[in-house]
């Protein structure tokens, strides 16, 4: 009997569980493009609504990592890499990659655009003029080994199979499956050849897992499935009830990374989700004995402008400007118009509706509606402000970038209602949620 795609879709649409090379072949399928997309798809919902067992998630992960070229290192250090789930102002990788390579590691960070209402590091990389993030493997190679970190996207490469699955989900509906959202990052990492692994797994109501109870569930497959794969892996569950950073859009959010690194900590929270990563890193990577002397690393490495001379050599040698740390103002795109976002009334700031606050940044251009859309890398919000933080009637909530008026004021509009303002004060929610590490 011919083996058919559709037999394979029914069989999990009907909650059966499926045998490794049903998996593989259906993987072949999509990179081959012998799966359509409705195919895909159609996969793609039957595993949200049914799942996929423990056994069921490796094969699929390895056999997306098999759908395209394995890297392998020959270098001085441990090969290391960090990936979130994504959330609204997530800069951290900009920040954490060159800090981690200042501090020994070598980060060939393979990134994913945005999905949904949240921004994705290679969209933000591709706000800066000339900045190639779909470098040949040599190129790759050669920054890595020289510069110590690498932000770049899915080449051909690398996991095929993953790449088109990830655009199609993210027009589907399938997005928040923590089967796919598992077997997505470990096939792109497994890929890359890791030493270590550490997951930030965002919960909250600006996360794709907004319930405790998933956020912990993803987190504890991650660090199964990718351990039982061989990579060192810790995942922590962080806070995404507000944005990480006081920017949400691409070049903004570049030129808040660019600001951390230069000593200036406009968010404590992304400061301190950042040194916590990269204090798990080190530990799980065996440069540190302990989260203690990790610390003091990393903060060496930031203080010493070491982090900041790793981030600049990494943007030229990808063909990025040389000065962009010295002067992004001059080489990052702007929107034509930037207006504020006036708070309706007096008060502190309570809460914020986060999701709408990325959903804003779409509507904007910053985001897709379509795998198709182009990003406009200028559009986005800045200077947003904290739950906990007290405003004056009409103070700005926020400034909008937009590139006409008409966009500008439905994006203050969307603004002002994802704020809730009273006269009460308010406890921030708190940052760490939890952690996974890897078995003993």
């Amino acid at each position: 009997m011919a083996w058919l795609a559709q037999e394979v879709i029914r069989r999990k649409r009907d909650g059966k569980v499926l045998d490794d090379a049903d998996i593989r072949r259906f993987v072949n399928g999509i990179t081959d493009l012998s799966i359509s997309e409705g195919q895909a798809a159609a996969f793609a919902m039957a595993v949200l609504l049914k799942g996929l067992n423990v056994e069921e998630r490796v094969a699929l992960a390895t056999a997306m990592r098999d759908s395209g070229q394995v890297l392998r290192w020959n270098l001085p250090g441990p090969v290391v890499d960090k990936h979130s789930t994504g959330g609204i102002g997530d800069l951290v990788s900009l920040v954490l990659a060159p800090l981690l390579a200042a501090c020994g590691c070598y980060v060939p960070m393979i990134s994913g655009r945005g999905l949904g209402h949240t921004g994705g590091t290679l969209d933000k990389l591709d706000s800066i003029p000339g900045y190639d993030s779909q470098p040949s493997m040599a190129r790759l190679r050669e920054v890595v080994e020289h510069v110590g970190c690498a932000i770049i996207g899915q080449t051909h490469d690398l996991a095929p199979a993953d790449k088109r699955l990830y655009a199609i989900r993210d027009v589907t509906g399938t997005v928040e499956s923590i089967d796919l959202i598992v077997t997505s990052i470990l096939s792109k990492k497994l890929a890359a050849g890791l030493d270590a692994l550490l997951i930030d797994v965002k919960v909250g109501n600006g996360a794709f897992m907004a319930a405790p109870d998933d956020a912990a569930a993803l987190a504890r497959s991650v660090v199964a499935v990718a351990n039982g794969s061989g990579v060192r892996t810790r995942a922590l569950i962080t806070d995404m009830s507000q944005p990480l950073a006081r920017s949400a859009g691409n070049a903004l959010e570049v030129e808040e990374a660019i600001a951390l690194l230069r000593g200036e900590v406009r968010s404590p929270r992304l400061w301190q989700v950042t040194l916590a990563l990269a204090e798990q890193a080190l530990v799980c990577a065996g440069l540190a004995r302990d989260l203690e002397q990790a610390r003091e690393q990393l903060l060496e490495a930031w203080h010493s402008g070491a982090a900041l001379q790793r981030f600049a050599h990494m943007v030229q040698a990808l063909g990025g400007p040389g000065d962009l740390v010295q002067q992004p103002h001059r080489h990052l795109p702007q929107a034509p118009l930037v207006i504020p976002v006036p708070a309706p009334q007096a008060g502190i700031v309570q809460c914020i509706d986060t999701r709408a606050i990325g959903l804003a940044v779409v509507a904007l251009g910053g985001g897709r509606r379509t795998p198709q859309d182009r990003i406009d890398p200028a559009v986005g919000l800045s200077q947003l402000c904290f739950p906990g933080e007290a405003v004056a009637a009409r103070q700005p909530l926020a400034r909008v970038h937009a590139q006409d008026l008409a966009q500008a004021e439905r994006a203050v509009a969307a603004v002002q209602a994802a704020y809730r303002i009273a006269s009460a004060p308010v406890e921030a929610p708190a940052l760490f949620a939890g952690v996974c590490l890897e078995p003993a």
